[in-house]
C-alpha cells in the first residue's frame, strides 16, 4: 500500500497532466471554416466555446495554485493534521 506522501506526489503529477489538457482546450480554435453551420447555431456555438475556454483557463489556474500549495506543504514537511482546528478550519485557512 502506498503512503500518503507517495499518493500526494502522484496526485500532483496527475494534476499537472490535467492542466496540460486544459491548456489544449484553451488553445483550441473557436472559429472554423465550416460553411455548413447556420448563423444562429454558429453564434450559439461561439458562446458555448468561449464559456468552455474560460472555465478551462480558470480551472487550470486553480489547479496550479493548489499544486503550489501542496508542494510547499511537502517541501516544508508540514502535516495538515498538526495544524490547529478541524477539517473546516483548515479548509477555511487555505481559502484565504
Amino acid at each position: 500500500m502506498k503512503s500518503t506522501l507517495e499518493l500526494k506526489k502522484e496526485l500532483i503529477d496527475a494534476s499537472r497532466d490535467a492542466v496540460v489538457e486544459l491548456i489544449k482546450v484553451a488553445k483550441e480554435k473557436i472559429i472554423t471554416d465550416d460553411k455548413d453551420i447556420p448563423v444562429d447555431l454558429a453564434a450559439d456555438r461561439l458562446k458555448n466555446a468561449a464559456a468552455a475556454k474560460k472555465l478551462a483557463i480558470n480551472d487550470a489556474f486553480e489547479i496550479l495554485q493548489r499544486i503550489d500549495q501542496e508542494e510547499e506543504i511537502l517541501k516544508n514537511g508540514e502535516n495538515d493534521k498538526s495544524k490547529s482546528g478541524g477539517f473546516a478550519e483548515r479548509r477555511a485557512n487555505r481559502a484565504v
